[in-house]
Order: structure tokens, then sequence, then C-alpha cells
């Protein structure tokens, strides 16, 4: 089976796979967000950090002025909100937050979405995210608002 190949089923079999909802309980209708201390799984699981690493390094290689640091550590995960997909509302979403150790020696706050089912072509899961002090264009408003 060539790379590819392996690539496009190991994508597959994480679409079939759900993501569970935290503390077990469904959200009822007039409140679509369920707030967890806890880490679900789903926000310190090995690909999303893996990819907020890789994309934080793109980050700071091609926005002028930023520091030239890498996450080394990522401390503190959790989910703070999950919004279940429904049918007025297609696309669940999951907003986690954590704590990130930088190559330079400082600690940051990262806010971070992952949104099901929104990867490329609809493949997977996708990730944003906003390292405080990093959002030089304000993309996520200010001190990553938009993420929280």
């Amino acid at each position: 089976m060539t790379r590819f190949a392996k690539s496009a089923v190991a994508a597959l079999i994480s679409l079939c796979t759900p993501l569970a909802a935290p503390l077990g309980q469904p959200a009822q209708a007039a409140d679509l967000s369920v707030y967890s201390d806890e880490d679900s799984g789903v926000c310190g699981e090995a690909w999303v950090l893996s990819k907020i690493s890789s994309r934080f390094s793109y980050q700071v290689h091609h926005v002028p002025h930023l520091p030239d640091v890498s996450i080394t550590d990522f401390q503190r995960i959790h989910q703070h909100r999950y919004l279940p997909a429904s049918e007025e509302w297609p696309i669940g979403r999951r907003y986690c937050g954590a704590t990130v150790s930088l190559s330079d020696g400082r600690a940051r706050t990262i806010w971070y979405l992952i949104e099901e089912g929104q990867g490329f072509a609809s493949i997977g899961d996708n990730v944003e995210f906003c390292v405080s002090g990093f959002d030089r264009w304000m993309v996520y408003n200010g001190r990553c608002r938009v993420l929280r």
C-alpha cells in the first residue's frame, strides 16, 4: 500500500470515529454549550497539538516582526466549551485552552477551536488557534477573543 493510500485510509477511519461529548451528557436544545474543566481527550490529542505546533512555526516565520520561537510544550490542556452539531448548527465545535512553553523560556496562553468535519476537502477536523501576543494582524480580535 502506498503512503498516500495509507494516509487516505487513516483519514477515513478518523471520520468514522465519533467525537464523544464531554461529561457523557448531550446538550439540551436551549443550552447548546457544555462546560468542562477536564480535558475531554480531543483537546489533548497528539494530532491536534502537532498541527498547532506546525502552524505556529509557519506563522512565526512568515508574519513580519514576530520573534523566532517555537512551541516546546503544552500544559493545563482543557476543554472549556462544546457546541455539538445539530440541525440548526451543523458543525460541532470544541473550544480548548492551554498554556504553551516557548523556546525563549516564556509561557503564553493559547486558545484553540476544533471544528468537526471541516478539514481539507471536509476530511477530518480543522484546528484554529491563537497564541496570546502572536495575533499581529488581529485575526481573532483582541486577546484571542474569538476563540475563547
